[in-house]
């Protein structure tokens, strides 16, 4: 259209109004809610169940409830290889959804926002006659108490994923702040306050190294969060700005750092424009090519994110890593024993006539129970295993390491070397350690 001054430009023909549509089934912000929950309740509890935790002082890694040493490296392997493939895993198929629904920090960054609000309205609403400078400042003293206590209780199960809980504890009813434990608490508590009433998202956008990470793993079916206009409905009404937590337009582009695919837009959308007769326009969607939405119609490895033989390769090699865990898990014993031949001498006479052979004995308690370790020897007659007491008791992580004597009487005709097994039977397996070494006797010309 032609004016005097020039072109104007038109806008883009909007929907009429139609009758009103009913509400959708899925409300993904309660969805995401309770996700939060769950999630925060699994954060307190794996620190306590042992179900994922590591112990440094000790030097321990505990999984799956079971307590894995230093020295175990392929199971350590293992389980650190399928938790990393699970995350590259999850980035790959469901792109930015862990960082909406399950990410710790996304969590309490939410929850320090709403805490905010909450003292802010309450006070406006008890004490309406107050100054607005007034109101600011009790709001604000009754949020960062609760941001204080929060912080105390966060960081301290955050420390118990690297310290002994009930030590922790210890630790906190002293207020320790002179032991590493107690600085590395005190530090904590401050960086996580700092965090909850400062950072909050802004962490996401600028220094979470996963969400970079998560933008170069995704790929045309990635799960996201799109927004298509083919019908010309969208009113500008900007709710799906104002509901957004990271403050983003989604209309923009769904590849933005910021956006973490949360759905809170979808909600916004869809409660907007079905008011209208309209769909909504923002949707998950696997990719920015697929045309249609989430849909009950396609087939159930399609609903879960397996739509071409690329996921299936993902999921084959993250059973691999499971299967190898689970195999590495089963195999191994819960009394570590290490039983040697101390060379430093080749043998004793001893003064009763005996020969001794030097014999060093590990044995280490690795389950969560007292044991007992009984050791005897075979293929030498009448010998004698200087170990007091015999059978070895073992609290649970206890370590035993002590270089004993094997004596045995010295026969007519005995070989100089003499091939043995010496046994070591824990009294909560069937079957015992066998190792195989030789023991040295005096030679015949001697």
């Amino acid at each position: 259209m032609e004016t005097a001054a020039g072109t104007v430009p038109l806008r883009k023909p909007k929907a009429g109004r139609l009758p009103a549509l009913p509400p959708v089934d899925t409300h993904y912000n309660r969805v995401r809610k309770r996700f939060h929950l769950a999630f925060f309740l699994i954060f307190v509890a794996l620190p306590f169940s042992n179900l994922m935790r590591f112990d440094i002082p000790r030097q321990r890694f505990y999984f799956a409830g079971i307590e894995l040493w230093v020295s175990e490296f392929s199971i350590i392997f293992f389980a650190l290889m399928f938790l990393m493939f699970v995350v590259a895993a999850s980035a790959i198929v469901y792109g930015r959804i862990y960082c909406g629904y399950a990410c710790p920090q996304m969590i309490f960054s939410e929850w320090s926002v709403s805490v905010e609000k909450w003292a802010a309205d309450t006070i406006r609403k008890r004490f309406p006659k107050w100054p607005a400078a007034r109101r600011k400042v009790a709001a604000n003293t009754i949020f960062y108490a609760i941001l204080a206590v929060a912080s105390v209780f966060l960081a301290f199960v955050f420390t118990s994923y690297f310290v002994e809980p009930r030590d922790l504890m210890a630790r906190l009813a002293h207020f320790d702040l002179v032991t590493t434990g107690g600085i590395t608490g005190a530090s904590v508590t401050l960086i996580t306050f700092l965090d909850f009433t400062l950072v909050r998202q802004g962490f996401c956008k600028t220094v979470c190294p996963y969400g970079y990470l998560q933008g170069m793993l995704q790929d045309q079916h990635t799960l996201l969060v799109l927004y298509r206009d083919e019908t010309n409905a969208c009113i500008d009404c900007k709710k799906c700005v104002n509901v957004c937590e990271m403050g983003i337009d989604i209309r923009d582009s769904p590849y933005q750092i910021e956006c973490v695919h949360c759905g809170d837009c979808v909600d916004a959308c869809e409660d907007v424009l079905r008011k209208l007769g309209h769909p909504g326009l923002i949707h998950y969607s696997w990719g920015e090519k697929n045309t249609l939405a989430l849909t009950k119609t396609e087939p159930w490895h399609h609903r879960w994110g397996f739509r071409d033989a690329k996921r299936v390769v993902i999921l084959l090699v993250l059973l691999f890593y499971l299967s190898g865990l689970a195999v590495a898990l089963s195999m191994r014993r819960p009394v570590l024993v290490y039983i040697a031949a101390d060379r430093s001498t080749m043998y004793q006479i001893q003064p009763d006539g005996r020969v001794a052979n030097r014999i060093r004995v590990k044995l280490a308690n690795r389950s969560s129970k007292p044991v007992q370790v009984t050791l005897w020897v075979e293929g030498l007659p009448n010998a004698e295993l200087a170990i007091v007491p015999n059978p070895v008791a073992l609290a649970p992580g206890q370590l035993f390491e002590n270089t004993v004597d094997l004596r045995v009487p010295l026969w007519p005709g005995a070989p100089s070397v003499n091939q043995i097994r010496i046994l070591a039977q824990p009294s909560d397996v069937k079957s015992p350690d066998i190792s195989e070494l030789t023991f040295i006797m005096p030679s015949k010309g001697n």
